[in-house]
């Protein structure tokens, strides 16, 4: 049997291109393309074809070595978790990339099945076979879902993290002044890389004075207010006066019922008005 398992591993590495070839062409067969797509495609195939070898070489390369079952598991692994991360980067769905196993498995025993048959194998020694590429393939489908779930996790995580920087856009309108307009509704989140992301702005763009203009937050509770308080009081320890714009009657009205104390707080009525100010300020 351990020359059989031999033989058929080494059979499995020749004939890895011919093999990956078959699963590309019969896998790809079925998927619809635009002119468009079919030509990116064409740009990755010749790599496609390569990693599709690669895998298929591992499994020759166990029945090999089948005595090292970590040797092979390890292999296996490290491709699925490698290639993943890269089928997720060229955009292929994971329930695409998934359907590639079926297709391994066909022509994979294929070529076993003709080349036992031809050499008269013994049962024993298909069974064995079995038992040593089919774990190895749920390992790869495994570690390769692991990893490409993993990178898409990132890139949301990447994504939120450049659209919160977007939501706290402190710009300049004139030296030593800038305006933050905020807009929609204010999370814990987005209340923390407020005060971070504004401190960071206005030492950055050496200010003296930010006008925080509120007309576009839908709603100020006793979380937003609170987080406005701190962000005010944080720019006044490093020197930065700040001046709030467009508070709205009704938010007006719940600051108030909330309790909060406007007397300490510079608020104008609109960037016109704040800008006013700051000039008269700058010329006294």
């Amino acid at each position: 049997m351990e020359n059989e398992l031999q033989y058929l591993g080494e059979m499995i590495i020749k004939k890895k291109h011919d093999i990956a070839k078959v699963v590309h062409e019969d896998r790809m067969s079925g998927v619809p393309l635009t002119q468009t797509e079919k030509e990116d495609f064409k740009k990755i195939e010749p790599l496609i074809l390569k990693l599709r070898a690669e895998l298929i070489a591992l499994f020759g390369q166990a029945l090999i070595d089948h005595k090292d079952r970590e040797k092979a598991v390890e292999s296996v692994s490290s491709w699925a978790a490698e290639n993943g991360e890269y089928f997720f980067n060229i955009g292929a769905p994971l329930n695409e990339a998934l359907k590639d196993t079926s297709f391994y498995r066909e022509y994979i025993w294929k070529a076993i099945k003709e080349e036992a048959t031809k050499e008269n194998m013994s049962a024993g020694t298909v069974f064995e076979v079995i038992a040593i590429i089919d774990p190895l393939l749920d390992i790869a489908v495994y570690h390769f879902s692991l990893t490409y779930v993993e990178a898409f996790q990132k890139s949301l995580e990447n994504t939120r993290a450049a659209i919160l920087e977007l939501s706290v856009p402190v710009v300049p309108i004139q030296p030593g002044v800038g305006v933050l307009p905020l807009i929609g509704n204010i999370d814990a989140e987005r209340a923390n890389l407020l005060l971070e992301e504004t401190l960071r702005q206005a030492e950055k763009l050496r200010l003296t004075h930010l006008i925080i203009d509120i007309s576009g937050v839908l709603t100020v509770d006793t979380m937003v207010a609170n987080e406005l308080l701190k962000v005010i009081s944080t720019l006044s320890l490093i020197g930065v006066e700040a001046i709030i714009t467009g508070i709205r009657p009704e938010v007006a009205q719940t600051i108030v019922a909330l309790g909060f104390n406007l007397k300490e707080l510079t608020v104008k009525g609109n960037l016109h008005q704040a800008l006013h100010e700051i000039n008269i300020l700058n010329t006294n």
